[in-house]
């Protein structure tokens, strides 16, 4: 099991108001799983996402990811994790906009102490699998906005991360650049990728094997559309 939550809840205290962000949520993600996180604004969605991203700790329950219980860890054994365990992908896309987008995808790599020419060909080959091996030297603001994307994919899957972290990744694409990007997500998956996507859009969420809908801070409804390795045509 990749990902195993129990009774995970997030409290936050505006004043003397106390907010259940996370209200005892239960949740398991198998390695190879392609997940959407559905939920109106103040669901929980985001709170869910940054807990799973070990951006931030619960104030509750236990979180396990890849076997390491992450719930009491400190902020430098987080980061660690972030770095080791997880791919993410932004709707920003988060580039740095003076550098090349080979040097954008090497990020994760320099905080890892990836050696410089082992860096290289691991993030050209990155670039490669989502198809901007000719790109490799422009920068962001020589790229349309799903080449943007797939530069920030690109940057998420160098560290061979057990879990790609994908929030409203298609949020700031037209709707072409949006089909190319999920079908990269879903060749990513194929390829055995575990993605766990948080979404708004039906349409996008409905490329997933299996959607999570939060309301409230509670687990609303968890259904699985196919199996893993079954793929719906659209």
């Amino acid at each position: 099991m990749l990902i195993e939550i129990r009774d995970l809840c997030k409290i936050y205290h505006m004043g003397d108001i106390e907010v259940r962000a996370l209200d005892r949520v239960t949740l398991n993600v198998e390695k190879g799983e392609y997940v959407a996180i559905m939920g109106p604004s103040g669901s929980g969605k985001s709170t869910l996402m940054n807990l799973i991203g070990c951006l931030d700790t619960a104030t509750s329950g236990q979180y396990i990811l890849n076997g390491q219980e992450v719930s009491g860890l400190d902020d430098s054994a987080l980061a660690h994790i972030r770095n080791a365990e997880i791919g993410f992908v932004f709707q920003t896309f988060n580039l740095l906009p003076r550098t090349t987008a080979l040097e954008n995808v090497e990020v994760p790599l320099i905080y890892g102490g990836t050696h410089r020419r082992h860096r290289h060909r691991l993030a050209r080959e990155a670039l490669e699998r989502v198809g901007l091996g000719d790109r490799i030297r422009h920068t962001p603001n020589e790229l349309s906005g799903g080449q943007r994307q797939r530069v920030a994919i690109a940057r998420a899957l160098v560290n061979n991360p057990s879990l790609i972290l994908a929030d409203e990744p298609t949020g700031n694409l037209d709707s072409r650049s949006s089909e190319e990007i999920i079908g990269l997500f879903t060749k990513l998956n194929e390829a055995g990728n575990t993605i766990v996507l948080v979404t708004h859009e039906e349409d996008i969420a409905a490329h997933a094997h299996r959607i999570v809908r939060l309301l409230d801070g509670k687990i609303q409804e968890d259904r699985v559309l196919t199996a893993p390795g079954q793929h719906h045509d659209h």
